[in-house]
């Protein structure tokens, strides 16, 4: 069953601030356990850790412990896809001027790696080459940071959890088990921070020691692509929770394909309450005369890596370092007296609520109630104005004016007067997903 879940602090913004802030994501498991605090994305060009957090926050269920996951510390950088807009945000955790613009959240995060409730500490990081002990060559030597788990020092002590060296070296030969190939294997960097690198002082996991939470970076190679380097991620992330006594399932198999798919299916924004539904893989490059509700526009996702962004006249849809679509507005006021129509699927009588995706073989007609005006985007018929109770087959309709690229699903939209009621879209692709949307389910609470 389709799970759409509510990305906290990141949806309802204004349009000024939409995709800006972090989120948190908090699990609580059925059995009391130890709380991980897992960070992703302080740098805006590390793909594969946000990635990696997101698919934690929203594919993972905790049975035993707590799960605490910020997928998208440095939000706009990630949209922009750049290290910072305003420097190096690992490095302000120590010293931070209040007009900086990262203060507040660099001293928002600080509070959640300080409450009481958090017992470990994990920032992932995309790193360059392979990290080795010895030199090997230009990518394989110890000045290279990639396959990695990093600590600052041996252990801390008087904390629970606080053998850090201990710890790594148990969750290495974990993650090296299941490496793809043996130049991937990850070893253990000590930077030695307190006695030797006072850059590394103003990192985000030293602030979290000082605080007395031991604290792990994990770094995967930026010579992968982004699925490979989140499957690396979640094999060192698990192994850690598993060191921890976390106990958890997730609804995908941990296999570098089986992280590619879960990173691309089932990407979701909706608009006006729901009533438009879109699903974010395939989008065509721009979607025109788009039904979107005035004023300040707000949406939903169920994933934490999804931002709307205004730009010029029109809005740009992001997962994460990803540009999707662009949205040009038409602007309506919206209708609340309809929340689903009737219509006929291949000579099936179906209810079919506004913000449903519906799989179609062969034809389809709306019928919605007198006084409702159908528009089936891709549809032309001269003199028709309006597509109400209209038999429509595949060929009918425009291929171009489809909301996918391979031209297979299209929208059909609800008027009242001149005011929006809703959105359906039909699927005529061979592999069509229905997502007969609830209408108890369809807004997120």
């Amino acid at each position: 069953m389709f799970r759409f879940i509510l990305i906290s602090l990141l949806l309802c913004l204004p349009q000024q601030l939409l995709g800006s802030d972090f989120s948190l994501h908090q699990q609580q498991g059925r059995q009391a356990g130890p709380t991980l605090l897992v960070v992703a994305g302080i740098q805006g060009d590390e793909p594969g850790g946000f990635n990696a957090a997101a698919l934690l926050a929203t594919r993972y269920q905790v049975e035993r412990g707590n799960l605490w996951v910020v997928p998208n510390l440095n939000f706009p950088s990630i949209i922009k896809r750049t290290r910072g807009l305003h420097g190096d945000m690992n490095r302000k955790f120590l010293h931070l001027s209040p007009r900086d613009p990262e203060f507040p959240a660099v001293n928002r995060i600080k509070k959640i790696i300080s409450d009481p409730s958090v017992d470990v500490v994990l920032n992932l990081h995309d790193g360059s080459g392979f990290y080795s002990p010895q030199y090997i060559d230009k990518l394989r030597n110890p000045q290279r940071w990639g396959q990695s788990c990093i600590i600052d020092q041996v252990a801390l002590p008087g904390a629970r959890f606080g053998q850090l060296e201990q710890l790594s070296q148990a969750v290495i030969a974990q993650i090296n088990q299941q490496t793809i190939d043996p130049e991937h294997l990850f070893h253990l960097k000590n930077t030695d921070t307190a006695d030797s690198d006072p850059e590394m002082q103003q990192s985000l996991t030293y602030y979290a020691l000082n605080q007395n939470k031991p604290a792990f970076g994990i770094e995967t190679s930026k010579s992968f692509p982004t699925h490979l380097r989140a499957f690396y991620h979640l094999a060192a992330l698990e192994g850690y929770m598993q060191q921890l006594g976390i106990r958890f399932s997730r609804d995908f198999q941990l296999t570098p394909q089986g992280v590619k798919r879960a990173l691309k299916e089932d990407i979701l924004v909706s608009f006006g309450d729901g009533r438009i539904r879109l699903e974010l893989h395939n989008l065509r490059q721009t979607l025109k005369y788009f039904p979107l509700p005035k004023g300040d526009l707000q949406f939903e996702s169920n994933n934490p890596l999804v931002a709307v962004i205004p730009y010029r006249n029109r809005y740009r849809i992001h997962y994460g370092n990803n540009r999707l679509s662009f949205l040009k507005p038409q602007f309506f006021d919206y209708d609340q007296s309809l929340d689903e129509v009737e219509m006929l699927i291949d000579d099936n009588l179906v209810r079919v609520p506004f913000g449903s995706r519906i799989a179609v073989n062969n034809s389809f007609q709306v019928l919605s109630p007198k006084g409702y005006r159908v528009n089936v985007i891709g549809f032309r018929k001269a003199g028709q104005r309006d597509e109400n109770r209209l038999p429509i087959i595949r060929r009918q309709l425009s291929p171009e004016h489809s909301i996918d690229k391979d031209g297979k699903i299209f929208r059909v939209e609800v008027y009242h007067d001149k005011r929006f009621s809703g959105m359906v879209l039909v699927d005529f692709g061979k592999h069509a997903k229905q997502q007969l949307v609830s209408l108890s389910e369809r807004t997120v609470n």
